[in-house]
């Protein structure tokens, strides 16, 4: 009987105090911790007296292959993900590969998912409160979904009037794409629609500006830029991007302010 445990780890956006304490508790707990080497750099206060496997980007793969390996001869494995394992993270490649195998979940060996904080979130909150009503996440990397998918799915978002965060906007080699999302939600949307800016959401270079669907293209944009285009009643008042619910069409927010 396999005695072993893999932990997919969401370690949150990069800062420490954004991981959650489940997470920090499996860490703690963990015999191996394996990663993308950028990710592990974030986690020097954990890393001590622990064996820890790193790999470059693109990897993968074979970072949840050499997980699994250790899981299956006993040993507590953290698998880590930056933001949420399960959104555009390490869980899913992992159950594709334990599933190919064959693995089920009654067979010794236990795999446990650890959510933590995505960009999405981090990055809202950064900026207001621009998700407060349906919102939907769009990556614009070609590299596994090709862009004739991707390019529906941000036609459906813009035309259905979802808040709409981008993630992996632009690369050194993907410059276009991000161009044509714009170019899509200029379409549906008014050029003054608010868009958030943020990169590297918890880290030390972390930057925030607020746009609009029109000049967004004039601000820096990278691999580490999570945009936020907000829908037709996003607006941005005192430096806050904000989406109502929807609560000043049914209530009187001046008789709601009078009472506290």
């Amino acid at each position: 009987m396999c005695t072993g445990k893999l932990m997919v780890i969401g370690i949150g956006p990069g800062a420490p105090d954004e991981m959650t304490l489940r997470a920090r508790s499996a860490l703690e707990s963990a015999d191996v911790i394996v990663g993308y080497k950028t990710y592990l750099a974030l986690l020097t206060p954990w890393l001590t007296g622990k064996k820890v496997v790193g790999s470059g980007m693109m990897q993968e793969l074979q970072r949840c292959a050499e997980a699994l390996k250790r899981a299956r001869k006993g040993e507590r494995v953290a698998l880590i993900s930056s933001g949420d394992a399960g959104v555009y993270g390490m869980a899913g490649p992992v159950y594709e590969l334990l599933l190919e195998s064959g693995w089920r979940p009654d067979g010794g060996l236990t795999v446990e998912v650890i959510p933590g904080v995505t960009a999405l979130l981090s990055c809202a909150s950064r900026i207001g409160a621009p998700l407060t009503h349906d919102f939907c996440a769009i990556s614009l990397s070609d590299l596994l979904t090709p862009w004739t998918v991707i390019e529906k799915r941000l036609h459906a978002a813009a035309s259905a009037d979802f808040v709409t965060a981008l993630y992996n906007p632009k690369s050194r080699k993907r410059t276009e794409q991000i161009v044509q999302a714009q170019a899509i939600f200029l379409h549906h949307r008014t050029p003054d629609t608010p868009v958030a800016i943020v990169t590297a959401a918890g880290r030390e270079r972390e930057s925030t500006t607020l746009a609009d669907l029109a000049t967004m293209l004039t601000h820096p944009i990278g691999m580490q830029t999570t945009l936020l285009i907000g829908n037709s009643t996003t607006f941005v008042q005192s430096g806050v991007m904000v989406t109502p619910r929807g609560y000043s069409d049914k209530y009187d927010l001046g008789k709601a302010m009078e009472r506290t």
